[in-house]
């Protein structure tokens, strides 16, 4: 199931870049291209941060603001969660009992104009209380829906290893 995730989230991705390539505009459009896309890139940078910091710091409300309300998250342990609800309820101890500390390094992005975007990250998940580590590659596609960027799917798998 955890293969076939990495497959999902590279089909959204090739389903905005095909859709984007082939919508050539007027020619008013081609001309405002680069400066729409460069404000859709700053926002895009805004709304993911908002994401990983908000998970972070345990701002659920900032955190549920930021994906789409059709969410679907799969879990580093395969457990898979449809809508932002569900995923809002299987997080929840995480938002209530504030003692992880989630650390993430980018590796890979694409931002398709305002369609779809996706980051690659190599993520790091400590309870150091019950000494729980986890390291994962946490994928991230990202949705614009009504004016602003929401996460739409998202699916961590696991790595082997401590820190490196």
């Amino acid at each position: 199931m955890r293969a076939n995730s990495s497959y999902l989230a590279l089909g959204l991705i090739a389903v905005g870049v095909g859709a984007g390539a082939t919508n050539e505009g007027s020619p008013s459009e081609q001309l405002d291209g680069p400066a729409v896309a460069a404000g859709c890139a700053r926002q895009f940078e805004r709304a993911q941060r908002m994401d990983m910091e908000s998970f972070r710091d345990y701002d659920a409300a900032t955190f549920k603001a930021v994906h789409h309300p059709d969410a679907t998250t799969i879990f580093a342990s395969g457990a898979v969660r449809y809508g932002i609800d569900a995923v809002m309820d299987a997080l929840r101890s995480h938002f209530e009992n504030k003692e992880a500390v989630w650390a993430w390094t980018e590796k890979y992005r694409i931002v398709e104009g305002c369609k779809t975007a996706f980051i690659l990250y190599e993520t790091t998940y400590d309870i150091p209380s019950v000494g729980y580590h986890q390291r994962a590659l946490t994928s991230v596609t990202y949705t614009f829906h009504r004016g602003k960027w929401l996460a739409v799917a998202d699916a961590g798998t696991p790595l082997p290893g401590r820190h490196d």
